[in-house]
């Protein structure tokens, strides 16, 4: 047997969980060893020993530093031709998609094996409760909170994802298949079938492709995100409820767990942001949400079937309810098998009722239901869970309340989770876009109108004199122009579904690039047009600003102000609950100020915000826009709760989550499970134990205060202020080339430009992240310390104290300590050799490499580390196990675009250079 494409960690460094680790390392071996061998079968055995003698080269680099093995590796990879290329480079990428896995079962084995022992493990909503308790919060104080709480990741369809549904199809059978071998203890026939499937998977997985061959379309990406709840979200939310309801009442002592409010709500962009995406249209938004809705329906139609087969309680046993028998009164099953089984007639009864709903909802097409059934349908996701509840109620009222524990009480959870709508769909749109419709709007309702030229308080009056009339601003008989028609149509459609599958389909009304009050009042203008705000002050949808630069973060506290002093916009916070929700963007404002400030600027942003509403009397509720790196505000989610500022979060949290992140954490259900525990689990903390947390000293602001300064303008001189930058920046990374992944159906920039401020951030920082430099998530900070000290020759004490004291200045610094683990400076200068210009690339890959020395040395001063990740010690044999497997895909994608830009004319090329975008954002993971 070959021994191909292992990795190896070492025994002397396996820590305290070192068994665990053996495991991981037995996984990885044994996926790399079937890989090895499918590679021989299929390629031939000269191309394995060449996979091989790559990884043995590349390996020796790593772990002796050998100049010479570098040589060798670059001379071995510059003598491949296309059709070699292609194969070598898709063994390296499959092996650090298979590594992934194992890792993935790692981490569930962690979770089980704390959970056995009832210590550690991550963070979790039984431990959270555990601490609320230990610091005297009340049972009634608990349940109190999850009637009001709210934690919602919110899926979006960024082009990070690189993978395609049937590669990860094939990948989770993977996962099971290694779940089973670490909790089973199967016979020597039984695992020798696991083995040949284990065999089998690997095989179609090679013989798969890797790239789409055509462009997603925003449906593509729907599918693609709902595949996510058949995964995990559909069975595993009701779970989580489950358990917590019942260590609740474990705490209480009152045996029977009563029921919680819903408080994990699934949210979602994909078919309803169109910032930027002409390709999200009305119709697109419409099908989106049969799409979600048939989705729904589906899963409650399979597990009625499931429940009704489980029923098969016969009253020649048992007593059952009289509004249950009343429910059966509707019954048109005749069966004889079946008159003593009224438990079983009743979910005939809904199943019926719910396939009539199928018509009601418009997606009876896609359940493939083509004869609409006599009974009425459901008129809300709430009726369906009454005649679910009725089934329990009898079951508990006869003894039989251990059944009403089982599939059950999941399925009236999931009911309650997912409605009819399934997910949340948030709409956003620019506030460009809304100005220009507004514009033509008063242009045709009253000519000579020039709103865009008039001043801002002007803008406020006039919008609010609108707002207050009951005649529509519209016309039937006017020719709008395509761009309002579309938002007209737009706002219609949400309407529309509000209608059908109810107001909690739609909630959000979000507004991107947010400067000021009329870019608030000219949404809820246009949504008065459509009826979802009417003239007396009552609005169906929250409409929040999203602000997303450095000077918008530094303006949101202002205007939201302005916005609480109107008492028209009071009226409708008002109508919502006494809620505002505002929405942080953290990818934007660190392309245009950062990593420091940009952290920093959110941080204040957050404090000015918390004290604002206070002053009104408004409960806050932030929208986390964050992305998967640390570039784009990634990192622990738990530990980026946490640090917020005390009363950032207010029992309520919506987090935006992108990209490959999403397949990576929601993919797996025990993995998605635990993802959705930690959300919780923080929010509850943040919430409940915020009176515990130490507000920062003065000292640490202010010092804070003068680093983001210093950063700032090291970030701004070499991406906005330096002669060609943006040719720099084309020529050295592959954006040029991610843009012919079909990986997302949005375009890479706003704009037909190559400025950076045209750019939209994820791909700004995806290609930072594929040339091994990660700019975003750290440049400026080696710089900002430097002056700092320099400043203040003794105050290394007080950074150090900072780091240990100061959740959020520890936060931001374990962030950079993983992305600078991450990167590789040798790695990036190949990259910086694609850029022509001898003196352009001199002068500013000089630069760079000159800030990530100092970001290093700074970063290790303050965290007293001997070396990145020094105290993270299982992260960091993590990555630097998969640094032989990646750095091979780096040199031969640098090869690769060179013959690309050369007008290398073989479609190998573009396709080895797509597939190594692939591979190495797998074996970086959280890299876009």
């Amino acid at each position: 047997m070959s021994v191909a494409l292992t990795i190896a960690l070492p025994d002397a460094e396996l820590d305290a969980d070192g068994e665990l680790d053996l495991s991981l390392r037995d996984d990885i071996r044994m996926l790399g060893r079937v890989l090895g061998d499918t590679l021989r079968d299929q390629e031939g055995e000269p191309t394995f020993e060449l996979v091989e003698r790559i990884r043995r080269v590349s390996t020796r680099f790593h772990r002796e530093e050998d100049e010479g093995a570098r040589h060798e590796l670059e001379a071995i990879l510059n003598q491949l031709d296309p059709e070699q290329t292609v194969t070598i480079v898709r063994a390296f990428s499959y092996f650090s998609h298979l590594a992934n896995i194992a890792e993935d079962q790692n981490v569930i084995r962690r979770m089980r094996a704390a959970a056995a022992a009832g210590n550690g493990g991550p963070p979790s909503v039984a431990r959270a409760i555990e601490k609320a308790r230990a610091h005297g919060v009340s049972s009634a104080e608990l349940r109190g909170f999850f009637d009001t709480a709210l934690a919602s990741p919110v899926l979006t369809a960024h082009p990070t994802e690189v993978r395609r549904r049937s590669t990860l199809t094939h990948e989770m059978c993977i996962a099971e298949l290694l779940a089973d071998r670490a909790r089973l203890d199967p016979t020597p026939e039984e695992q020798e079938l696991a083995d040949d499937e284990l065999r089998r998977r690997v095989l179609m997985l090679w013989q798969t492709n890797l790239l789409r061959r055509t462009k997603l379309t925003v449906l593509d990406e729907v599918a693609n995100g709902l595949a996510y709840y058949d995964y995990t979200f559909l069975r595993q939310l009701p779970k989580l409820y489950a358990a917590v309801e019942d260590r609740l009442a474990a705490l209480d002592g009152s045996g029977e767990a009563s029921e919680l409010a819903s408080f994990l709500r699934i949210g979602s962009w994909i078919g309803g942001d169109r910032d930027g995406n002409p390709f999200v249209t009305a119709d697109v938004t419409r099908e989106t949400l049969r799409m979600q809705s048939a989705q729904a329906v589906r899963f409650y139609l399979e597990e009625l079937d499931a429940l009704g087969g489980e029923l098969s309680i016969s009253t020649i046993r048992v007593k059952v309810s009289g509004e249950l028998m009343g429910l059966v009164d509707a019954s048109s099953d005749g069966s004889p098998h079946r008159r003593n089984e009224p438990y079983r007639l009743a979910t005939g009864v809904i199943t019926t009722r719910l396939r009539a709903t199928a018509f009601r909802l418009e997606i009876a097409d896609l359940l493939g239901i083509t004869e609409k059934p006599a009974a009425a349908p459901y008129a809300s996701a709430q009726e369906l869970r009454a005649d679910l509840d009725i089934i329990d109620r009898s079951l508990r009222t006869h003894g039989s309340s251990a059944i009403a524990r089982g599939k059950l009480r999941a399925l009236r959870r999931a009911v309650d989770c997912f409605g009819f709508h399934l997910a949340v769909l948030d709409s956003r749109q620019n506030s460009d876009v809304h100005e220009r419709c507004v514009a033509e709007l008063f242009e045709v309702a009253a000519p000579g109108t020039d709103y865009k030229g008039l001043p801002e308080g002007t803008r406020v009056a006039l919008l609010l004199r609108e707002l207050a009339t009951a005649r529509p601003l519209t016309s039937p008989f006017v020719a709008y122009s395509d761009e309002t028609v579309g938002e007209m149509a737009m706002l219609r459609t949400c309407a529309r579904i509000h209608q059908i599958y109810g107001p909690e389909a739609i909630q959000t009304c979000i507004i991107s690039k947010a400067e000021g009050v009329s870019d608030m009042l000219e949404l809820a203008l246009l949504l008065k047009e459509v009826g979802l705000v009417d003239p007396a002050g009552t609005a169906a949808v929250n409409i929040v600003p999203l602000f997303e630069t450095i000077e918008d973060l530094r303006n949101a506290a202002r205007v939201m102000e302005q916005m609480f002093r109107l008492p028209e916009y009071r009226k409708l916070v008002d109508s919502r609950g006494g809620v505002q929700e505002v929405m942080l963007g953290y990818s934007d404002s660190n392309k245009d100020g950062g990593f420091v400030t940009s952290g920093w600027e959110l941080y204040k942003a957050e404090i000015e915000l918390i004290e604002v509403f206070k002053r009104h009397g408004v409960r806050l509720r932030l929208f986390h826009g964050r992305g998967g790196s640390v570039g784009r505000g990634g990192g622990p989610s738990y530990d980026a709760i946490l640090a917020q500022p005390g009363g950032a979060v207010q029992g309520q949290i919506r987090i935006t989550e992108q990209g490959e992140i999403i397949s990576s954490k929601y993919s797996n259900p025990a993995v998605g499970r635990g993802n959705l525990e930690i959300l919780a689990a923080a929010t509850m903390e943040a919430t409940l134990l915020s009176g515990d947390a130490k507000a920062p000293r003065e000292e640490y602001l202010s010092v804070m205060e003068k680093i983001s300064d210093a950063a700032f303008k090291a970030y701004r001189a070499l991406v906005y202020e330096t002669p060609r930058f943006e040719d720099y920046f084309w020529e050295s990374t592959v954006i040029n080339e991610i843009a012919t992944l079909n990986i997302g159906s949005r375009p890479a920039s706003r704009k037909k430009t190559r400025r950076v401020e045209d750019l939209r951030a994820i791909p700004w920082v995806f290609s930072w992240a594929q040339c091994r430099l990660m700019l975003p998530g750290w440049y400026g900070f080696g710089t900002a310390v430097g002056e700092w000290l320099k400043a203040n020759p003794d105050g290394l004490p007080l950074l150090q104290e900072m780091y240990r004291e100061w959740p959020f200045f520890r936060t931001q610094l374990s962030n950079m300590d993983m992305v600078l683990s991450k990167s590789s400076i040798a790695i990036a200068s190949r990259y910086a050799e694609l850029v022509e210009d001898v003196e352009l690339r001199e002068s500013i890959f000089g630069r760079i490499r000159a800030e990530h020395q100092a970001a290093i040395d700074a970063l290790l001063s303050i965290a007293q580390q001997p070396k990145l990740l020094g105290s993270n010690p299982l992260l960091d044999r993590s990555i630097r196990a998969r640094f032989p497997y990646i750095d091979p895909l780096n040199h031969v994608q640098v090869g690769l675009l060179r013959a690309y830009r050369g007008n290398d004319t073989d479609e190998k090329v573009l396709q080895g250079i797509q597939l190594t975008i692939n591979g190495i954002s797998a074996g970086l993971r959280n890299s876009g």
